[in-house]
């Protein structure tokens, strides 16, 4: 932790209530770049001490600059910074390997597991092919800069991209893939978006504490020719992934 002596007082004659002008000042901080991402804060008991107020006011600005996605808290170990999150899009499809590019950041993929699986009735429905069709099922990690960003999850209807499984699907992206190999040109997708917590297994994958916040998406692809050729499961950091939308009255 760097040694960082915090010299703004609170004032209790403020209409503002304490806890908020912690978090303002807090805010300031961190927005003007005092701490580094991934530093950690000073303790809940140096900043009670320093402002001269309960350990209950220190900790609901804390909870506020949680919420903000500023900070981030590590249980027995503390309170640190958040790293800039990574905003996506909702209007066009975006490879990860191509956002991350877009953005200066080194893509990169790990892979967790590979191989064919029978089409459930669920899949085999938003697939539009029979139940129990074969599926190549590809899970993968995806990194920037080296740091986990997100889990992939991808189903591809396996008669369409035969010998898929053979590729190398770790350093280039799925969909250029698709359309370079098997003139499978991706063009509309459809997807809905919930938050989720974190698993111990999805927890572990990530680096991230089990329970915490993560940004879940399921997404159909269609082809040029509107057939469904993939379901895909996104499991994104929290912490690290923001989505947004330009919306028009």
């Amino acid at each position: 932790m760097a040694n960082v002596t915090l010299q703004e007082k609170v004032s209790y004659q403020s209409k503002s209530p304490l806890y908020q002008q912690i978090y303002q000042l807090l805010r300031h901080k961190i927005l003007g770049g005092q701490w580094n991402p991934n530093e950690m804060l000073p303790s809940e008991a140096e900043l009670v001490e320093q402002y001269n107020v309960s350990r209950a006011t220190v900790r609901q600005a804390l909870d506020e600059l949680v919420s903000d996605g500023l900070i981030y808290r590590r249980q027995g170990r503390g309170t640190f910074i958040s790293p800039p999150t990574v905003e996506q899009g909702l209007v066009r499809i975006v490879s990860f390997t191509e956002d991350m590019q877009q953005r200066g950041l080194n893509p990169g993929t790990k892979l967790i597991s590979a191989g064919l699986v029978s089409a459930s009735k669920m899949l085999a429905n938003e697939l539009q092919i029979e139940e129990g069709e074969s599926l190549a099922r590809i899970e993968r990690l995806r990194l920037a800069d080296g740091a986990p960003m997100s889990v992939e999850v991808s189903f591809l209807v396996h008669r369409y991209c035969p010998g898929i499984l053979a590729q190398d699907y770790t350093s280039r992206s799925l969909r250029l893939m698709l359309e370079d190999s098997y003139q499978i040109r991706i063009t509309s997708a459809r997807q809905k978006i919930q938050a989720v917590a974190a698993t111990e297994e999805m927890a572990e994958v990530l680096g991230i504490d089990p329970g915490a916040p993560l940004l879940y998406i399921e997404r159909i692809s269609f082809s040029e020719f509107d057939f469904p050729v993939e379901y895909l499961r996104l499991f994104h950091r929290g912490d690290r992934y923001t989505l947004h939308a330009d919306l028009r009255g």
